[in-house]
């Protein structure tokens, strides 16, 4: 999933979760605000996963899809950001304000 193929509604709601963590961050170590993000993205998507479930035992047959499906999701994810942030360390963390 390429920033470029993002609707606007997918990267609006993506930037308000991400500017009430960057908040977050001003008064709680990073570290703490990720776990918590991580947190709240795996139980957000256990819910989804319940809600679009006809019932329990359907959940539970899929619960081997939904973890493979998640867990692939969330690592090509890491990965392009995680290059990114690579590509333009000095912009992420303000560094390149720092020596001008």
């Amino acid at each position: 999933m390429s920033g470029q193929s993002l609707s606007p509604a997918f990267r609006t709601r993506a930037d308000a979760v991400i500017d009430l963590l960057n908040r977050q961050s001003k008064d709680t170590p990073t570290g703490q605000v990720s776990a918590s993000a991580m947190y709240a993205a795996a139980r957000f998507n256990a819910f989804q996963v319940a809600a679009s479930s006809e019932s329990a035992e359907q959940m539970v047959e899929e619960r081997d899809n939904a973890v493979e499906y998640f867990a692939a999701q969330y690592r090509k994810m890491f990965e392009d950001h995680f290059d990114e942030c690579c590509q333009h360390f000095d912009r992420y963390t303000g560094r390149d304000r720092e020596q001008s």
